[in-house]
């Protein structure tokens, strides 16, 4: 499993489409640990493209504080699990946070 975070300033950012960096969490699922991290920079922001390039880079779960409903479509379609909503963490307390099943996420911070 890989799990991908829109990050700024070593936190989530709760804009998806802006971010700086995207952590990439690589977990063993057999025992929920992570095994790597990488911070990858992200292309410049267009329309449709950052589902393209995460997916392409192996993410199968986005944890994000808001995202667009097209970016949401567009995941969906690739099979890619989107939690919206999550709080302005660090990415390992968010991603302990959705493995343990505590992630609390409310509602999502993007209007388009």
């Amino acid at each position: 499993m890989k799990i991908a975070i829109p990050m700024a300033d070593g936190r989530l950012c709760m804009h998806f489409g802006h971010c700086e960096q995207f952590a990439l969490v690589e977990v063993d699922e057999s025992d929920g640990n992570s095994t790597r991290t990488a911070l990858l920079t992200p292309p410049p922001h267009e329309p449709g493209l950052l589902p393209r390039w995460l997916h392409e880079q192996g993410a199968t779960v986005i944890i994000a504080g808001g995202m667009g409903q097209r970016a949401q479509q567009l995941f969906a379609q690739s099979g890619v699990k989107v939690v919206v909503g999550a709080p302005a963490d660090t990415p390992e307390d968010l991603v302990a946070a959705f493995l343990s099943g505590t992630l609390v996420s409310g509602q999502n911070t993007c209007d388009h």
